[in-house]
Protein backbone atom coordinates (compact mmCIF):
# COMPACT_ATOMS: atom_id res chain seq x y z
CA UNK A 1 0.00 0.00 0.00
CA UNK A 2 1.49 3.65 -0.76
CA UNK A 3 2.82 5.47 1.70
CA UNK A 4 1.70 8.84 2.49
CA UNK A 5 3.93 10.14 0.66
CA UNK A 6 3.46 8.39 -2.45
CA UNK A 7 -0.52 9.62 -2.16
CA UNK A 8 0.82 13.11 -1.42
CA UNK A 9 3.18 12.75 -4.26
CA UNK A 10 1.02 11.47 -6.79
CA UNK A 11 -1.47 14.33 -5.72
CA UNK A 12 1.31 16.54 -6.43
CA UNK A 13 2.03 15.10 -9.83
CA UNK A 14 -1.74 14.96 -10.69
CA UNK A 15 -1.98 18.76 -10.00
CA UNK A 16 0.80 20.05 -11.58
CA UNK A 17 0.01 17.67 -15.22
CA UNK A 18 -3.86 18.99 -14.49
CA UNK A 19 -1.98 22.35 -14.28
CA UNK A 20 0.01 22.11 -17.26
CA UNK A 21 -2.79 20.74 -19.24
CA UNK A 22 -5.31 23.69 -18.28
CA UNK A 23 -2.56 26.45 -19.67
CA UNK A 24 -1.88 24.39 -22.97
CA UNK A 25 -5.98 24.77 -23.07
CA UNK A 26 -5.38 28.32 -22.28
CA UNK A 27 -3.23 28.73 -24.85
CA UNK A 28 -4.94 26.53 -27.49
CA UNK A 29 -8.14 28.94 -26.94
CA UNK A 30 -5.93 32.18 -27.35
CA UNK A 31 -4.62 30.79 -30.11
CA UNK A 32 -8.14 29.56 -31.46
CA UNK A 33 -9.20 33.05 -30.64
CA UNK A 34 -6.52 35.13 -32.65
CA UNK A 35 -7.24 33.23 -35.29
CA UNK A 36 -10.84 33.42 -34.79
CA UNK A 37 -10.40 37.28 -34.61
CA UNK A 38 -8.02 36.89 -38.08
CA UNK A 39 -10.26 35.07 -39.65
CA UNK A 40 -13.00 37.70 -39.13
CA UNK A 41 -10.45 40.72 -40.14
CA UNK A 42 -9.85 38.32 -43.07
CA UNK A 43 -13.70 37.99 -43.70
CA UNK A 44 -13.79 42.08 -43.07
CA UNK A 45 -11.44 42.68 -45.22
CA UNK A 46 -12.88 40.30 -48.38
CA UNK A 47 -16.65 41.81 -48.04
CA UNK A 48 -14.73 44.95 -48.09
CA UNK A 49 -13.28 43.90 -51.54
CA UNK A 50 -16.57 42.38 -53.11
CA UNK A 51 -18.36 45.50 -52.02
CA UNK A 52 -14.75 47.62 -53.94
CA UNK A 53 -15.36 44.83 -56.77
CA UNK A 54 -19.49 45.73 -56.87
CA UNK A 55 -18.94 48.98 -57.34
CA UNK A 56 -16.76 48.73 -60.11
CA UNK A 57 -18.56 46.03 -61.53
CA UNK A 58 -21.77 48.76 -61.48
CA UNK A 59 -19.21 51.64 -62.59
CA UNK A 60 -17.80 49.10 -65.56
CA UNK A 61 -21.60 48.33 -66.81
CA UNK A 62 -22.36 52.20 -66.71
CA UNK A 63 -19.18 53.01 -68.87
CA UNK A 64 -20.04 49.71 -70.88
CA UNK A 65 -23.49 50.87 -71.48
CA UNK A 66 -22.54 54.83 -71.66
CA UNK A 67 -20.05 53.55 -74.79
CA UNK A 68 -22.21 51.54 -76.86
CA UNK A 69 -24.70 54.48 -76.44
CA UNK A 70 -22.08 56.45 -77.45
CA UNK A 71 -20.79 54.07 -79.89
CA UNK A 72 -24.74 53.66 -81.54
CA UNK A 73 -25.02 57.46 -81.70
CA UNK A 74 -21.68 57.64 -83.59
CA UNK A 75 -22.73 54.56 -86.10
CA UNK A 76 -25.89 56.51 -86.17
CA UNK A 77 -24.36 59.99 -87.47
CA UNK A 78 -22.07 57.91 -89.55
CA UNK A 79 -24.81 56.75 -91.81
CA UNK A 80 -26.80 59.41 -91.76
CA UNK A 81 -23.50 61.57 -93.03
CA UNK A 82 -23.10 58.62 -95.52
CA UNK A 83 -26.35 58.88 -97.07
CA UNK A 84 -25.87 62.66 -97.15
CA UNK A 85 -22.61 62.66 -98.99
CA UNK A 86 -24.27 60.21 -101.75
CA UNK A 87 -27.09 62.58 -101.97
CA UNK A 88 -24.69 65.50 -101.88
CA UNK A 89 -22.60 64.31 -104.63
CA UNK A 90 -25.53 62.40 -106.78
CA UNK A 91 -28.04 65.17 -107.06
CA UNK A 92 -25.69 67.85 -108.97
CA UNK A 93 -25.01 65.50 -111.04
CA UNK A 94 -28.38 64.89 -112.54
CA UNK A 95 -28.79 67.82 -114.53
CA UNK A 96 -25.42 67.28 -116.29
CA UNK A 97 -26.01 63.80 -116.98
CA UNK A 98 -29.08 65.25 -118.02
CA UNK A 99 -27.64 67.69 -120.92
CA UNK A 100 -24.55 65.54 -122.18
CA UNK A 101 -26.19 62.26 -122.33
CA UNK A 102 -29.90 63.20 -123.10
CA UNK A 103 -29.60 66.29 -125.07
CA UNK A 104 -31.55 68.46 -122.33
CA UNK A 105 -31.11 72.02 -122.95
CA UNK A 106 -32.59 72.95 -120.05
CA UNK A 107 -34.38 71.66 -116.46
CA UNK A 108 -37.65 72.97 -116.48
CA UNK A 109 -38.27 71.12 -112.66
CA UNK A 110 -35.97 69.89 -110.35
CA UNK A 111 -37.43 68.39 -107.18
CA UNK A 112 -35.38 66.50 -104.26
CA UNK A 113 -36.83 63.97 -101.56
CA UNK A 114 -40.54 64.89 -103.18
CA UNK A 115 -42.95 63.27 -101.31
CA UNK A 116 -46.07 61.70 -103.91
CA UNK A 117 -49.41 60.99 -102.69
CA UNK A 118 -51.06 58.08 -104.52
CA UNK A 119 -53.97 59.12 -106.18
CA UNK A 120 -55.88 55.67 -106.21
CA UNK A 121 -54.97 55.28 -102.30
CA UNK A 122 -54.87 58.64 -100.32
CA UNK A 123 -53.03 57.19 -97.54
CA UNK A 124 -49.87 56.11 -99.55
CA UNK A 125 -47.35 57.89 -100.04
CA UNK A 126 -43.44 57.69 -101.99
CA UNK A 127 -40.99 59.71 -101.88
CA UNK A 128 -38.98 59.96 -104.62
CA UNK A 129 -35.28 60.87 -104.60
CA UNK A 130 -35.20 62.72 -107.37
CA UNK A 131 -37.30 64.01 -109.81
CA UNK A 132 -35.45 66.37 -113.27
CA UNK A 133 -38.69 67.58 -115.54
CA UNK A 134 -37.32 68.06 -119.15
CA UNK A 135 -39.20 69.14 -122.04
CA UNK A 136 -40.20 65.81 -123.48
CA UNK A 137 -38.87 63.73 -120.71
CA UNK A 138 -38.55 63.06 -116.62
CA UNK A 139 -35.88 61.73 -114.92
CA UNK A 140 -36.74 59.30 -111.73
CA UNK A 141 -33.57 58.93 -109.91
CA UNK A 142 -33.13 56.73 -106.77
CA UNK A 143 -30.24 56.51 -104.48
CA UNK A 144 -28.46 54.18 -102.55
CA UNK A 145 -25.00 54.21 -100.31
CA UNK A 146 -25.30 50.45 -100.83
CA UNK A 147 -26.60 49.40 -104.46
CA UNK A 148 -28.40 46.06 -103.14
CA UNK A 149 -30.92 43.84 -105.55
CA UNK A 150 -33.88 44.49 -103.00
CA UNK A 151 -33.60 48.14 -103.52
CA UNK A 152 -33.65 47.94 -107.06
CA UNK A 153 -36.75 45.67 -107.19
CA UNK A 154 -38.26 48.28 -104.96
CA UNK A 155 -37.65 51.10 -107.60
CA UNK A 156 -38.64 49.08 -110.29
CA UNK A 157 -41.84 48.57 -108.25
CA UNK A 158 -42.18 52.09 -107.91
CA UNK A 159 -41.66 52.78 -111.59
CA UNK A 160 -44.45 50.56 -112.48
CA UNK A 161 -46.38 52.96 -110.53
CA UNK A 162 -45.52 56.20 -111.92
CA UNK A 163 -48.78 56.81 -113.47
CA UNK A 164 -50.69 56.37 -110.32
CA UNK A 165 -48.33 59.03 -108.28
CA UNK A 166 -47.52 61.11 -111.32
CA UNK A 167 -50.02 61.03 -113.97
CA UNK A 168 -49.68 64.94 -115.18
CA UNK A 169 -45.57 63.83 -116.42
CA UNK A 170 -46.88 60.19 -118.10
CA UNK A 171 -47.05 61.92 -121.64
CA UNK A 172 -42.68 62.12 -121.17
CA UNK A 173 -40.50 59.58 -121.34
CA UNK A 174 -39.23 57.92 -118.59
CA UNK A 175 -35.44 58.21 -117.71
CA UNK A 176 -35.13 55.65 -114.65
CA UNK A 177 -31.73 55.94 -113.05
CA UNK A 178 -30.56 54.22 -109.98
CA UNK A 179 -27.33 55.93 -108.77
CA UNK A 180 -24.86 54.68 -105.65
CA UNK A 181 -21.21 55.70 -105.57
CA UNK A 182 -19.90 52.28 -106.28
CA UNK A 183 -22.05 49.77 -108.35
CA UNK A 184 -20.37 46.23 -108.91
CA UNK A 185 -20.76 44.68 -112.85
CA UNK A 186 -23.64 41.89 -111.62
CA UNK A 187 -25.69 45.15 -110.45
CA UNK A 188 -24.60 47.14 -113.93
CA UNK A 189 -26.11 44.28 -115.63
CA UNK A 190 -29.18 43.26 -113.38
CA UNK A 191 -30.17 47.16 -114.23
CA UNK A 192 -29.89 46.94 -117.51
CA UNK A 193 -31.75 44.26 -118.04
CA UNK A 194 -34.80 45.78 -116.34
CA UNK A 195 -33.54 48.98 -118.33
CA UNK A 196 -32.69 51.23 -115.87
CA UNK A 197 -29.53 53.49 -116.06
CA UNK A 198 -26.51 52.82 -113.53
CA UNK A 199 -25.05 55.62 -112.11
CA UNK A 200 -21.42 55.71 -110.11
CA UNK A 201 -18.34 57.33 -109.75
CA UNK A 202 -16.59 57.36 -112.51
CA UNK A 203 -12.49 58.15 -112.94
CA UNK A 204 -13.61 62.05 -112.38
CA UNK A 205 -17.40 62.36 -111.49
CA UNK A 206 -20.22 60.35 -111.80
CA UNK A 207 -21.10 58.47 -115.15
CA UNK A 208 -23.84 56.10 -116.31
CA UNK A 209 -22.41 53.19 -116.27
CA UNK A 210 -24.29 51.58 -118.91
CA UNK A 211 -25.06 54.37 -121.17
CA UNK A 212 -24.41 52.19 -124.15
CA UNK A 213 -25.62 48.97 -123.63
CA UNK A 214 -29.19 50.96 -122.54
CA UNK A 215 -29.26 53.06 -125.74
CA UNK A 216 -28.09 50.01 -128.11
CA UNK A 217 -29.41 47.28 -126.43
CA UNK A 218 -27.47 44.75 -129.41
CA UNK A 219 -23.97 45.95 -127.67
CA UNK A 220 -24.85 43.89 -124.92
CA UNK A 221 -23.80 40.73 -124.19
Amino acid sequence: MPTVEERVDRLETAMIELAEAQMRTQVSLKALSDEMRDFKDEMRDFKGEMRDFKDEMRDFKEEARADRKRQNEKWGELANKWGTVVEDIVVPNIPRIARENFGWSDVEDFMIRRKVRSRRETSKRREFDVIAIGEDQIIINETKSQPRIDYINAFIEVLGELEDYLPEYIDKTVIPIFASLSIGEDVVNYLTRNRIFAMAMGDETMELKNYRQMVDPTSIE
